[in-house]
């Protein structure tokens, strides 16, 4: 069994020579199975340490006095490397003598184990783990290791069990009629077993893949996953064609940003879906541009704007080649110098470059004209849009589930323009049961369509699910959409900051988790106006109603009393989302509710703390034993140590039989333990306890011994 933890060494290290290492193993369990004393047993260990040592890595004469002084090299270099801890430094010939070291130690451990204690369970569990662990992790394949350990851990459990039984029973085993007896039947039910459990069905993997998971959270480049889609780590990226599947938080900062108020940040647009997610079709027509105009805005001069400013710097954890910039850029009035901005019209996209080659800019200060947008006029803006817009973002693919087309027209069928339409889709997904969820995302089949399976069957997702969703709904039923991404807007570090050109911003941190995704509609002669279907999300764009022409108090107005929620990362919505729903229900018992909370945690913290000194209370009434006797000589001081030494060793599962006596118990506790203490001790106590001896001058000896066996034991 203890082979099955040497078999990956030669996958997963640069182990050679194998071989000699299992002979080696096998030769110190053979060693310690003869039990001799351990004067012997040592010396002949070592011996067969060296001369392994010896062949694989010293050509000198053995023993000679060339060979000690290559030995004594090899010690001295690898001292001083574990001193500076350059582990990778160390020699072959240090490393062999480590493991060959370590095969020595385990191979009394086990014997102990299996021989002695006749406890093989917890090496069995550990041999699986083992096997599991290096089958999940490393190129390794353990499919065949796990049905060998399977049956050498049915025939070692059966062995140990069967000679437990009959050590208890006190059953000799003499002849070979009687080990047919009990060797058939386990050969037999072992065989069955094994047979059985190769041919029954078996059911697939239960899990996803952890390895993706564990790399992406060190950065590493996440793989594949269930469904061919990698467990991702949160943040902007390049590919979505593949969208769906789990992602894990990450709150590396990317970027800091001085605004009046908080803006999402936009970088790019993509305009064919595929069904599984985002492509774009759009030709290229990239313009360089040195500062200045942009040339980037979304929306037509019919928009009323406000002029404002901002600046964004960006830390050096970012990666991002490209410009974010709010709704409504308009000139980069300061950046760093050398820097070239190449806008990408169609895509909505400015890449940053140094000397040509596309770099990380480290920030820029620019003039934004922030747009308004007015309720009736967005109402009133009819359907004649361009062809070019309709032919780009009308598209769907021949497969759409016509399902998706029914419940769109459903939605909005009793709407009668395009505002009210977008509005009643944008608000379908917080009034019908979808769930914001990061981790438990399905990746689409390879005949799902990824809309399809979010509306009719998961509702459970992110940004990606939300926003994809809503672009897909209203195409569906001809009105011009298109998917962005981007940031939302970040936390807020510090309000009122004035800053070097002395006006008054708020300043934000934008990470990673951070990256998002939203809706553009495009409205006839107004523009592409922003829209965030996600739950749990708001929009930061400012709608109005125009109160020169309506009496009625606006809606702006009526819902300033209303906070809107706070647009943050996906993980802070949802607990925010969770905490309001909580408080909404237990706000009556709030009071008593967190008294109770108090009580029950103060109870739990008592529990654990009582249940924990229980389950270690031979180890602290141990320490105790041995301060409260250590200095006390006295026949009745041993008498009480020796009694509770029986109890230390009953409940170490070395419990004194009724038919014993107790110099037989001794032996059986010396074997077990394979040492000669108890029988002493015990020989002290029966002369304190038969003849009343009081022998004062063995005390400090007999009380170490006592110490002894006590941490033998414990151990």
């Amino acid at each position: 069994m203890f082979w099955e933890w040497m078999r990956p060494l030669e996958k997963v290290t640069d182990t050679h020579n194998l071989t000699i290492f299992v002979i080696y193993a096998a030769f110190c369990f053979f060693i310690s199975f003869l039990q001799v004393n351990w004067w012997f047993s040592m010396p002949i260990k070592f011996l067969g340490l060296v001369f392994i040592l010896d062949g694989l890595f010293l050509y000198e004469g053995l023993f000679s006095k060339e060979w000690f002084i290559i030995v004594y090299q090899q010690f001295a270099y690898n001292f001083e490397v574990i001193l500076a801890q350059s582990w990778g430094e160390m020699t072959g010939f240090f490393r062999s003598f480590l493991f060959l070291v370590l095969l020595w130690l385990m191979s009394y451990l086990l014997y102990f184990w299996f021989v002695v204690a006749k406890r093989i369970f917890l090496f069995v569990l550990m041999t699986f783990i083992v096997i599991t662990v290096m089958d999940t992790f490393t190129e390794y394949n353990g499919q065949w290791a796990i049905v060998r350990t399977f049956l050498i851990a049915l025939v070692a459990l059966g062995v140990s069990s069967f000679f437990k039984e009959m050590e208890k029973e006190q059953i000799t085993l003499l002849g070979m009629n009687r080990l047919r007896r009990w060797v058939i039947p386990m050969t037999g039910l072992i065989l069955l077993s094994t047979v059985v459990g190769y041919a029954v069905p078996k059911p697939g993997p239960q899990w996803a893949d952890p390895v993706p998971y564990l790399e992406s959270a060190v950065g590493g480049s996440g793989g594949t996953g269930v469904g061919g889609k990698g467990i991702q780590k949160i943040g902007y990226g390049e590919d979505d064609s593949e969208l769906g599947g789990a992602f894990i938080q990450d709150e590396t900062p990317v970027f800091q940003a001085a605004a009046k108020q908080e803006r999402y940040w936009r970088v790019e647009t993509k305009n064919f879906y595929t069904g599984k997610g985002w492509e774009n079709t759009l030709e290229e027509d990239i313009r360089q541009v040195n500062g200045g105009d942009l040339g980037i805005r979304t929306f037509t001069d019919e928009v009323e704007t406000e002029e404002q400013f901002t600046i964004v710097n960006f830390t050096n954890e970012a990666a991002l080649k490209k410009m974010v910039y709010p709704y409504g850029a308009d000139k980069v009035i300061a950046y760093a110098e050398g820097f070239q901005f190449y806008v990408n019209q169609p895509k909505g996209e400015v890449e940053t470059r140094l000397n040509g080659n596309a770099e990380q800019i480290p920030g820029y200060r620019m003039r934004i004209d922030v747009p308004s947008y007015e309720y009736d006029q967005l109402r009133e803006a009819g359907e004649e849009d361009p062809e070019e817009i309709r032919t780009t973002y009308l598209q769907l693919p021949d497969n759409l589930p016509n399902r998706v087309r029914n419940l769109s027209r459903q939605i909005i069928k009793d709407e009668d323009n395009r505002y009210d339409a977008v509005k009643a889709i944008e608000d379908y997904f917080s009034s019908s049961g979808f769930e914001y969820n990061t981790k438990d995302v399905a990746v689409p089949g390879e005949n799902d369509d990824y809309v399809d399976q979010f509306l009719f069957e998961t509702q459970k997702g992110y940004c990606d699910n939300f926003s994809t969703s809503m672009v897909v709904m209203l195409r569906s039923v001809g009105i011009p959409a298109r998917w962005v991404k981007g940031f939302t807007g970040g936390e807020l570090q510090q309000s009122d900051a004035e800053l070097d050109d002395g006006e008054s911003y708020n300043l934000y941190q934008v990470t990673n988790g951070n990256a998002h995704s939203w809706v553009e509609v495009h409205f006839p002669g107004i523009g592409w106006v922003p829209f965030e279907p996600t739950k749990g999300f708001s929009n930061p764009t400012d709608f109005y109603v125009d109160t020169e022409e309506s009496g009625n108090s606006t809606e702006e107005e009526d819902s300033e009393d209303i906070p809107a929620p706070e647009v943050g990362n996906p993980q802070q919505q949802m607990e925010i989302e969770e905490n309001f729903n909580e408080g909404k229900s237990g706000a009556g018992t709030a009071r008593n509710g967190g008294n109770f909370w108090k009580y029950a945690l103060i109870a739990l913290a008592v529990a654990g703390m009582a249940i924990a000194l229980y389950i270690t209370r031979f180890r602290w009434m141990s320490a105790y034993m041995r301060r409260k006797y250590k200095h006390m000589g006295d026949a009745e001081t041993y008498q009480k140590a020796y009694q509770y030494l029986l109890k230390v060793l009953a409940h170490k599962g070395m419990k004194r039989r009724s038919d014993q006596t107790l110099r037989e118990y001794a032996r059986d506790v010396d074997m077990r333990l394979q040492m000669n203490d108890m029988k002493i001790l015990t020989y002290h106590y029966e002369r304190i306890l038969y003849r009343n001896e009081q022998q004062s001058n063995q005390w400090d000896k007999v009380t170490e011994l006592w110490e002894n066996l006590i941490n033998r034991a414990l151990s």
